[in-house]
Order: structure tokens, then C-alpha cells, then sequence
């Protein structure tokens, strides 16, 4: 493997250490209260979930099927309907989260749940009193869909740092989900785009995400969720889902709003189904590279015999051996490149939140083995060919402290804030209500760390804890969970109370700082996003 090709595998890898830095939170699932047991019946039949706080009426149904398990002949196929059953389905526990290495458990300290192929689920916090068997009627809530993060290769639902019940709180039914991870959820192959009545293979993952929507659509109105109000947000990985549900035309309808946070879109993880791109091979050439390192013998394995292996086998070998998971141009899901349909305005036309932090690149030095100048230079030839040297000139060092420093923001510009501008700039050019934020909080857990990948996460969450966090930071989050729930109700983050914050527009691109202040500014990044954006053009 090549130092580019490893250091694109560790990136994907990586990504996944969203949460890695953040202290336990404090949640209200710590103290869940004995009561009677709320059910709500589903079309696929009545949930027992159960009471959190019975004075301000918090439920939490955990562990609900929303696709049949993609097990046997449905591994590497588009999520199946689930099977209805009798009786009540017990929802007080989360299920078990798709298949993936333990990194990123044994980062955060938290313990590993069980992983298993069958891990199709969802969790709902609401606060409402319900009527037994028929659910939370007339609420009608703002209804938040979390996606999670982990480079589309690990996270889960149901990580401490997502605790629903802050958000809850506020007034929105908040929706967790899971999706295929890595191989399981990415691989494209010729084989499975043969057997596909649509000629696509790869992108499971992103189907379980609309799968997913699908089943609020159709459901959330038992928990008190208003189904025509609808908010997606995701961090990472979740931000390069909300960026690719807001460009499918599978997802249209499904969601009224969108919130991306440091969406990792690149060079190189948008690739076209059979043909190659200037930065990175076809999904099927990657596919069948990847399939022949799952050989046991000579011969690369059939389509039967992957789908025979055992799912913590795959994960295993592609954890040694490398998979890139990416967002596939498939004429289906993806007819088109996803930033090219933002640029051309076919995304969908919805108000949109999208935003970084300062230092996105900080955590990920910390993993990644580029000790000098040659070795930077040479990860970025690995992806930008003939252009590398107009593009390092861009970040000069000369000693190690300035590497470190250039690292951090090239990895800030090229993974997230030049695409993350560029949906700005197309949904802004449609007329779309688009909010840019710019996160600056250094980190109290992490100071060496700054405004790092994932910091936000604790302010929108509201699940900071006591210490090292003090009343700046507390401040902090009450402002952002007020501006993600008022623009969750409304699509317009602004609400009595709070510093304003303007539209962006593609000739004053004014942003909100959100920091040790909360004020507005213009133009982030402009100077190099342009210029990497000439670059790619002439790949």
C-alpha cells in the first residue's frame, strides 16, 4: 500500500474519533425512573420504551427496527421492509451497533457494545404524556434526525456524547440512528451492480439513512414528531451523510431541514461507479482490489463466498488490509457527483446549517504518521498528481512546530471547510435560507488540541460536564442548542435573546464566530479555498 493509499485508509479510520477527547457527560439516562411504561403502537407493531423524568414527561424508546437485518443474500443489498411482530417489543435497551473494530471504544473509554450484522436500529427521546397503544397524539414536534460519525467506518447511535435528553427538552423529538459501516455498507462491485435492478452497487449505508427517514415519515407522529418537520444534522461522517441526502433525489421529502457539521467531503472520497476520477480510482476498481486482499487462496472470492463470510471477518481484514469507504456516483442514489449537484442547484432546496472549527486537524496528527516535509509532500502528490507541488506550496514550513501548524490547516481547508463552503454557495444561489458557522472554542479537555474536530459536539449535545468546562463554555452551549432547536422549528436559527446571525450569501459570506464570543464575521477561508478550488479544476 502506497503512504498516500495508507494515509487515505487512516483518514477514513480516524474520522471516526469524533468523540475521542470528550469527557463523560452528564445524562439524564444515568437515572432513568421506575414508572409505568409508555407504549406506542408502530406499523410494525407496539414499542414498550421507557420514563426518564416523569415531572417533565422525558421517554426514551431505544432499540427499534427500522429494516429488516441485512443478513445472508441481503448483505450488499438496499434495506429491507421489517417484519412485523406480536405483542410489545421491549425498547428500553439500544441494539446492537453494526459491525467495526473496537478503536474508537477503547479511545473514548467508554465500553464496546456487542457488534453484530443485525443492527438496523433507531432511538426516539419525546417528551409528551402518552395514551397506551395509540401513542403521543397532537404534539406535532420538530422532529432532529442524528447522524452519526467514525469516517462511515465506526461510531454508532448511541454513543455517551449523543444523549437525546437535553435536546428533548427543548421541545424537538430527537431521532439516533445506525447505518452499515465499511465494507458492509460502502463496497461496490460489478457482481453486485449485475444483480441490482438499477445496475448500482455500494451506498448501502446511505440506504439504511433513508430507509431510516422513511420510517419517521411514516411513524414519528406516535412519539409527538411532526413528520412535515423534519431536521437532519450529523458531525463527519454524519455531515458527509446530511451533504449527500441533501444531493440524492431518494432522499426528497424526507427531510425539511439540514444541519452539516464539519462534513468531511474530499478529493478523493466522492467516487464514480465504474470510471475513474483525476483523485481516485472507480468504486468497482477499489471493490474488486479489495475483495482480492479478502482471498484465502489464489483465487479472488466470489460474490457467495463473501456473502458466506462472517461479518466480524470482513471488518477484521479490512481493518488490516485497507477499505475506502465513499460516497458512490452510482446513477441512483448519487446521478451525479454530489458537489456538482450542489454547484448546478439540484440539491434539495431546503434551509441549510453548515459550518467547521478552527483547528480540524489537530486530533488527527496525533494518529497519523507524517514526522517531516518529505512525508507531507508526499501524501499530497499521492492525491493531487502534477498539481502537489502548487498545492504544498500553499502550506510552507521549515521547522517542525510550522509543520504541525500547516498540517492542522491543510487538513482543516481540504477535508472540510472548502466543500463545506461550496454547499454554501450552492444552496445560498437557490435562494435557500443557509447558515455558515465557525467554531472557535479551544478546548478545555484538550488545549493543545484548540477548536478541535468533534468540539462542538458537547455545546449542541448540551452534555458538557462539570469540569474542565466552565460558565463560558456552559453560555456557549445554551446559545447553540437555542440556535440548532429554533432553526430545527423554523429554519431560522435566530431567536429572542441571541447575537443575530445573517444569511450567508455568496458575496458577503458572513458567518457566525461561535467562541469565547458569539459574533459575526466574513470571507472564512477565501483566499485558499479559491485557490484549491482552481487546482482541482485543472486536474
Amino acid at each position: 500500500m502506497s503512504t498516500a493509499r495508507s494515509g487515505l485508509v487512516l483518514i477514513a479510520s480516524l474520522a471516526a474519533l469524533a468523540l475521542t477527547i470528550l469527557p463523560p457527560p452528564v445524562t439524564a439516562e444515568s437515572a432513568a425512573v421506575d414508572t409505568a411504561a409508555p407504549v406506542v403502537a408502530i406499523d410494525s407493531g407496539k414499542l414498550r420504551g421507557e420514563v426518564l423524568d416523569e415531572a417533565s414527561g422525558l421517554r426514551v424508546f431505544r432499540g427499534i427496527p427500522f429494516a429488516a437485518p441485512p443478513l445472508g443474500d441481503l448483505r450488499w443489498r438496499p434495506p429491507a421492509p421489517v417484519a412485523p411482530w406480536q405483542g410489545e417489543r421491549d425498547a428500553t435497551k439500544f441494539g446492537t451497533i453494526c459491525p467495526q473494530l473496537p478503536m474508537l471504544a477503547a479511545m473514548t473509554g467508554e465500553p464496546f457494545p456487542t457488534p453484530n450484522e443485525d443492527c438496523l436500529f433507531l432511538n426516539v427521546w419525546t417528551i409528551a404524556a402518552p395514551v397506551s397503544g395509540v401513542g403521543f397524539p397532537g404534539a406535532k414536534r420538530p422532529v432532529m434526525v442524528w447522524i452519526h460519525g467514525g469516517g462511515l467506518t465506526m461510531g454508532w447511535s448511541n454513543q455517551v456524547g449523543y444523549e437525546g435528553s437535553a435536546l428533548a427538552r427543548r421541545g424537538v423529538v430527537l431521532v439516533s440512528i445506525n447505518y452499515r459501516l465499511g465494507a458492509l455498507g460502502f463496497l461496490a462491485l460489478p457482481e453486485l451492480s449485475k444483480e441490482s435492478k438499477d445496475g448500482a452497487s455500494g451506498n448501502y449505508g446511505f440506504l439504511d439513512q433513508i430507509a431510516a427517514l422513511e420510517w419517521v415519515k411514516r411513524n414519528i407522529d406516535k412519539f409527538g414528531g411532526d413528520p412535515s418537520n423534519v431536521t437532519i444534522f450529523g458531525e463527519s461522517a454524519g455531515g458527509t451523510s446530511v451533504h449527500a441526502l441533501m444531493a440524492s433525489p431518494l432522499a426528497e421529502g424526507l427531510f425539511h431541514r439540514a444541519i452539516a457539521e464539519s462534513a468531511w467531503v474530499t478529493e478523493t472520497n466522492i467516487t464514480r461507479l465504474e470510471q475513474d476520477s483525476p483523485t481516485v480510482k472507480s468504486a468497482s476498481k477499489l471493490g474488486v482490489e479489495w475483495s482480492k486482499r479478502m482471498a484465502t487462496g489464489a483465487a479472488p472470492p466470489t460474490l457467495a463466498a463473501l456473502r458466506a463470510l462472517d461479518a466480524q471477518t470482513i471488518v477484521q481484514k479490512s481493518g488490516q488490509n485497507g477499505f475506502q469507504a465513499a460516497i458512490t456516483v452510482d446513477g441512483r442514489f448519487m446521478p451525479t457527483s454530489s458537489e456538482e449537484r450542489f454547484t448546478k442547484g439540484q440539491h434539495h432546496r431546503v434551509p441549510m446549517i453548515a459550518g467547521t472549527n478552527a483547528d480540524e486537524g489537530t486530533m488527527f496528527l496525533s494518529f497519523m504518521p507524517i514526522p517531516d516535509r518529505v512525508a507531507f509532500e508526499g501524501m499530497i502528490a499521492g492525491v493531487y498528481g502534477n498539481q502537489a507541488a502548487t498545492v504544498a506550496k500553499l502550506y510552507p514550513s521549515s521547522t517542525p512546530d510550522e509543520l504541525k501548524t500547516q498540517l492542522n490547516r491543510f487538513f482543516t481547508d481540504t477535508w472540510f471547510l472548502r466543500a463545506t463552503r461550496n454547499m454554501l454557495f450552492g444552496a445560498s444561489k437557490t435562494g435557500s435560507p443557509v447558515y455558515q458557522y465557525h467554531f472557535t472554542r479551544r478546548s478545555p479537555a484538550q488545549p493543545a488540541w484548540g477548536a478541535h474536530h468533534a468540539a462542538e459536539l458537547g455545546y449542541v449535545f448540551n452534555t458538557l460536564a462539570e469540569k474542565p468546562f466552565d460558565d463560558t463554555d456552559r453560555k456557549l452551549a445554551e446559545a447553540m442548542i437555542q440556535y440548532w432547536v429554533q432553526f430545527a422549528k423554523t429554519g431560522d436559527p435566530n431567536a429572542d435573546g441571541l447575537p443575530e446571525w445573517p444569511r450567508f450569501d455568496s458575496q458577503h459570506q458572513k458567518y457566525l464566530e461561535l467562541g469565547d464570543q458569539v459574533r459575526v464575521g466574513s470571507e472564512l477561508g477565501k483566499e485558499i479555498c479559491d485557490r484549491l478550488e482552481g487546482i482541482l479544476r485543472s486536474l
